[in-house]
């Protein structure tokens, strides 16, 4: 199977640009040969717009996934994308705009999985927010999620998720082997592209597909270096800091004596 992942500037708020964008994304995967995108996270409406978060977030089966959905089918291309979910019936972009009640309803920092017949197959919410902004536009979310993705176990974590050991374990011990990250990792966190990313692939005998910005947005620069690793710390594919689409097969053959055994040799100490 071949996947891709969409390496781009900040969308700052531009949502018709920002789907414009996708379309183009995912039609240039398909011609490559790939079966999914993988996309920044909170591609919409913006990371560092906590402005927008709470006035545009949108509930799952709102007119972005409705849009995303049409685009995938219409590519012959699923997708992986983060975005700001309200789980609720407030008021999303289609409301007043102006209006700053939004009582009784709930932010999440999400990721939604789409495939090529534009059917939802993934939705997660991101467990370990990060940082101020991230606090106080969102409430983190509580569950794992799991789905067959051609046939491959595969999982959805966002960001700061895959740095924690412990959830990547959880979901080896569930039987994943890919997991689809969208981030938006600042400059100056490079090692988590160069280190940590490819530490928890190996750890855990997992394929990792890792998504960033490039460029800046609303003064956040951000690193860049998104990835595919894979369970054997491989760099199938890597990006650089500039605007990047990267395709790649993640299903060759791997020597099994240099996969990890961690899962199996672990001896508790006490």
């Amino acid at each position: 199977m071949k996947i891709a992942l969409y390496q781009g500037p900040p969308t700052d708020g531009d949502i018709e640009g920002t789907l414009s964008r996708i379309n183009s994304q995912l039609h240039a995967a398909a011609t490559a040969g790939a079966s999914m995108v993988v996309f920044p996270e909170l591609f919409l409406p913006g990371y560092n717009r906590p402005d927008l978060h709470p006035r545009l977030a949108q509930t799952q089966g709102g007119a972005w996934i409705e849009h995303l959905s049409s685009m995938a089918i219409n590519a012959k291309c699923g997708l992986t994308i983060g975005w700001a979910e309200r789980d609720g019936d407030g008021q999303n972009e289609d409301d007043d705009a102006n209006s700053d009640d939004h009582h009784g309803n709930t932010i999440y920092n999400a990721a939604t999985c789409i495939d090529a017949n534009g059917k939802m197959i993934g939705h997660y919410r991101k467990i370990q927010l990060f940082g101020p902004m991230e606090n106080q536009s969102f409430c983190p979310g509580t569950d794992y999620c799991v789905f067959d993705l051609n046939g491959i176990r595969t999982a959805l974590l966002i960001c700061y998720d895959v740095e924690f050991a412990p959830h990547v374990r959880a979901l080896a011990d569930r039987g994943v082997k890919l997991i689809l990250v969208p981030t938006a990792n600042p400059k100056g966190f490079e090692h988590v592209s160069r280190v940590m990313v490819p530490a928890r692939a190996t750890e855990m005998s997992v394929t990792i597909v890792y998504a960033n910005y490039c460029g800046s947005e609303q003064g956040l620069e951000f690193a860049g270096r998104s990835l595919i690793v894979g369970p054997d710390a491989n760099i199938i594919a890597s990006a650089g800091t500039s605007e990047t689409l990267l395709v790649a097969a993640i299903t060759n053959p791997i020597n099994s004596a240099l996969l990890s055994t961690q899962l199996s040799d672990f001896t508790k100490g006490f």
